[in-house]
């Protein structure tokens, strides 16, 4: 299975462990990982996503998300047809950045679009004709360990 993870999606592990849904979707993205390791997923990398890990301002959580990374064995560059299909995005009330990572996505044609964040999930879930599904972190490892 193909999976593009959200810069929210791919640090969760970081995250604060002030909530049970944190730990909970940190726990699930850490399984995931692991499943890459051994073969049972492919990760997507995109420039969108380079774009904004560099913007962080922790040094530890860039190198941590970097490396992560490198591991996806396919790159999704900025282009103007992932442009363009963020723009349709973008008019059904998505974020701008958001629209480019669920444009990468498609892009890659991947199977599973991950995120954190609800307001972008539910946003994400409405898109008539989305070529990936989005998931939470949860539902992902729930999907993939079935």
């Amino acid at each position: 299975m193909r999976i593009y993870l959200d810069n929210c999606s791919l640090q969760r592990p970081l995250d604060s462990r002030a909530s049970t849904r944190i730990i909970l979707e940190g726990e699930a993205i850490l399984s995931l990982l692991r499943l890459l390791e051994s073969g049972g997923v492919e990760l997507v990398s995109s420039e969108v996503l380079l774009f904004e890990i560099g913007k962080g301002p922790s040094s530890a959580r860039r190198g941590y998300a970097l490396e992560v990374l490198s591991r996806a064995r396919l790159f999704v560059p900025l282009s103007e047809h992932v442009e363009r299909r963020a723009a349709e995005f973008v008019t059904l009330g998505v974020k701008p950045l958001d629209s480019l990572h669920l444009a990468s996505a498609e892009e890659a044609t991947a199977d599973r679009f991950c995120t954190c964040d609800d307001r972008f999930l539910q946003k994400a879930k409405a898109v008539a004709g989305l070529k990936t599904r989005p998931v939470s972190p949860v539902e992902l490892i729930e999907e993939l360990e079935q």
